[in-house]
């Protein structure tokens, strides 16, 4: 890769995390109270990492009258939980259903949305890498936060990338899923906390390498 988008201040892993929901969603005192302890949760992941997320913080956060948070998740198990799901919900509209390709539109169209997820990760929701990175490495110390993490993302994203790899004529395509994931995981971790995290590669970039990727494991 040779060209890069220079990241702007809005593409800072310390900014809020809401800022990854659509612009259309109502303002953050219209929302439910989950969603506003779920966003402000990831906001304090972002900025403060995990020692900074508390009960008190996130109801300061989220404008809320003290014990809010306490009276939604009493424990922190529950917290950290109400955290992975909103970080799955909004990670879902990273792409969106109707940008998905149908089961015989062919590689074309398979490279062009996950170029354009990719790219919209790297550019535009970053902070949403560094709080799924946080949550990440918190359930690799808490089994129970480990199971509910992994089913969270299996069931929205693992699955759905499976059934797409098989559409697109994969032979193996978990095994195929399992090797794209490892890339793309890859690209974001540089672009949000590693090499790339000034300077993040361009879409069309992104789609070269994904049609070279996907080529290799397709043929075509």
């Amino acid at each position: 890769m040779t060209a890069r988008t220079p990241a702007s201040a809005s593409d800072s892993p310390v900014s809020d995390a809401s800022d990854a929901s659509d612009s259309s969603d109502p303002s953050p005192t219209a929302l439910s109270r989950p969603t506003r302890i779920g966003d402000a949760a990831l906001a304090l992941l972002v900025e403060r990492g995990m020692r900074g997320l508390t009960h008190r913080a996130v109801d300061e956060r989220a404008g809320l009258p003290q014990g809010s948070t306490s009276n939604h998740a009493r424990t922190r198990q529950a917290l950290l939980e109400t955290a992975v799901r909103r970080q799955v919900e909004l990670e879902s509209r990273v792409l969106t259903p109707h940008e998905m390709p149908g089961p015989d539109s062919g590689l074309d169209a398979l490279v062009d949305a996950l170029s354009l997820a990719l790219h919209r990760y790297v550019t535009d929701h970053r902070a949403l890498l560094v709080s799924r990175y946080e949550l990440a490495l918190e359930a690799t110390r808490r089994p129970e936060l480990r199971t509910f993490f992994d089913a969270a993302g299996s069931a929205v994203f693992h699955g759905p990338l499976i059934a797409l790899m098989a559409d697109a004529g994969s032979a193996a395509p978990e095994r195929h899923a399992l090797s794209l994931i490892a890339w793309c995981e890859g690209l974001m971790f540089s672009c949000a906390a590693g090499s790339f995290h000034s300077a993040v590669p361009s879409r069309a970039e992104l789609r070269t390498g994904f049609e070279e990727l996907l080529r290799g494991m397709l043929g075509g």
